[in-house]
C-alpha cells in the first residue's frame, strides 16, 4: 500500500497543532507503508526518512488590493500544483483547507481513494474573516468540496465528528474519530532550569504555548491571572499571530504588568519541553479547539492541566484525575482551577503522573498510525 500525504504545514513549515500531526502520522505510517509527502515550499527542508515533494503557490497580486484575498487564491493555486504532478498511491490523506481542495482533485484526475484528518472547521472560525476578508467564503468552499468528496474522513474528537456531520452532507459510517497523539520519548518528564535561566523565567509559574489567535483565549488567561497566588509568574509562548493587530492587542494587555514573560517564537525542543517540565500547571484557554495536542505534551511531561472544556478537550484532560476543566471565557473560573494546582503541590504531583499514564496508555503515534491503517485497509 502506498499513501501520499497532502499538507500545508510540514518541516520545517510549522506552526500550529496541524502541522505536528502532520509530521509525526507520516513518519508513523512510513514504518508500516510508502508514505510520500506534497506540502509548501518554505525554508531549507531538514533530512527525513521519507520522500517529500514541495511546491509553491503560483498566483500573486490577483485580489488586490486586498491582499487577504489574495492569500485564498494563492492557496488554491497551491492545490492546483500539487495534484499537477503525476500521483500512484493508493491513498491521498489531506489535512486542513489548505489542501482539502487538492484532495477533491486528485480523486477525480487519478481515481485513488481519499481520506481527510479534520483538524477544525471553517464554519466554526468565523474570526477568520478578519484574515482572508471575503477570501473566507473560499476557504469554507474549498474545505466543503474536499470534505464531502472522500472515502472516509476522520474527526480528530467525537465532538468534531458531530460538527463534520452538521456543516456538511457526509454519512455518519464514513466519519471515523481517530485522536492526536504525543510523542512519548520526546515530551517526557526531566529537569529543564537551564530555559529558566534563558528567558528569565522564575518558578512557580503557569504555562501557555500556542498559535496567538482569538481562538486560544489568551487575554482570558491574562485576566486570570490577577486570581491566582501572589507571586505566580505566567509564560506566554505564541508562534505566528493570525493578524498583524493580535500582536499590538496582547501586547496592550500585558503591558506594566509584572510577573509576564512574552516568548514571540514557536518553542522546539529544548526549550519547549523545559518549560513544560518546569511549568507548575499548563493552562490551555480556548474557546474553540477539535483536539489540543499540547495538553497531550504537557500531560507527557508530568504537568497537570487547566483547560477549558470544549472540543476535542473533554476526551483529553479528565476532569479531577489529570488537570481541572472549566468553561470558555470564565476568567474567574480559569483563576480558581489554576490556583488549587498552585496551592497543593501534592495533588499538582498526583494529576501530572495520572497525566502521563494516559498519554502512554491511549494517545502514542504508534498507536494513532496502527488506527489509521487499519481505516486505510477498509477503502482497499
Amino acid at each position: 500500500m502506498k499513501a501520499t500525504i497532502f499538507t500545508y504545514e510540514f518541516p520545517p513549515n510549522i506552526y500550529g497543532g496541524a502541522g505536528v500531526h502532520a509530521k509525526y502520522i507520516a513518519l508513523a505510517l512510513s514504518k508500516r507503508i510508502d508514505v510520500h509527502v506534497r506540502t509548501l515550499e518554505s525554508g531549507p527542508p531538514p533530512s527525513l526518512p521519507i520522500k517529500v515533494w514541495r511546491y509553491r503557490p503560483s498566483v500573486h497580486g490577483l485580489a488586490a488590493p486586498d491582499p487577504r484575498l489574495a492569500k485564498a487564491f494563492e492557496v488554491l493555486s497551491f492545490n492546483v500544483n500539487m495534484v499537477s504532478d503525476p500521483i500512484d498511491a493508493d491513498i491521498v490523506h489531506t489535512h486542513t483547507w489548505y489542501t482539502n481542495f487538492a484532495g477533491a482533485l486528485a480523486k477525480k484526475t487519478y481515481g485513488c481513494k481519499l481520506v481527510a484528518t479534520v483538524h477544525s472547521l471553517e464554519p466554526l472560525r468565523p474570526w477568520k474573516k478578519e484574515q482572508l476578508g471575503a477570501g473566507y467564503e473560499l476557504s469554507s468552499w474549498m474545505e466543503q468540496e474536499g470534505l464531502e468528496a472522500c472515502d472516509a474522513v476522520v474527526a480528530v474528537s467525537q465532538e468534531m465528528k458531530r460538527d463534520i456531520r452538521r456543516f456538511y452532507r457526509i454519512p455518519a459510517e464514513a466519519v471515523h474519530v481517530i485522536h492526536n497523539g504525543v510523542d512519548p520519548e520526546k515530551y517526557h518528564p526531566r529537569e529543564g532550569s537551564a530555559s529558566l535561566a534563558k528567558f528569565r523565567v522564575r518558578k512557580p509559574f503557569v504555562f501557555f504555548c500556542g498559535r496567538l489567535s482569538r481562538q486560544k483565549g489568551i487575554l482570558d488567561l491574562v485576566e486570570a491571572m490577577d486570581l491566582v497566588p501572589d507571586g505566580t509568574m505566567l509564560v506566554l509562548a505564541t508562534g505566528k499571530p493570525d493578524t498583524p493587530d493580535l500582536l499590538d492587542e496582547l501586547r496592550s494587555v500585558i503591558d506594566g504588568r509584572e510577573g509576564v514573560v512574552w516568548i514571540h517564537d514557536m518553542l522546539e525542543d529544548p526549550d519547549l519541553v523545559n518549560l513544560y517540565n518546569e511549568a507548575s500547571v499548563f493552562a490551555c484557554p480556548s474557546v474553540y479547539e477539535p483536539f489540543g495536542i499540547i495538553n497531550l505534551e504537557a500531560m507527557a511531561c508530568e504537568t497537570p492541566v487547566v483547560a477549558c472544556s470544549v472540543g476535542g478537550i473533554k476526551e483529553v484532560v479528565v476532569d479531577g484525575e489529570t488537570g481541572f476543566l472549566v468553561p470558555p471565557a470564565d476568567p474567574e473560573r480559569l483563576g480558581a482551577a489554576l490556583s488549587k494546582v498552585l496551592v497543593d503541590p501534592d495533588l499538582a504531583q498526583r494529576m501530572g503522573k495520572a497525566g502521563r499514564a494516559r498519554v502512554l496508555e491511549q494517545f502514542t503515534w504508534d498507536r494513532i498510525a496502527e488506527k489509521t491503517l487499519d481505516l486505510y485497509r477498509t477503502l482497499m
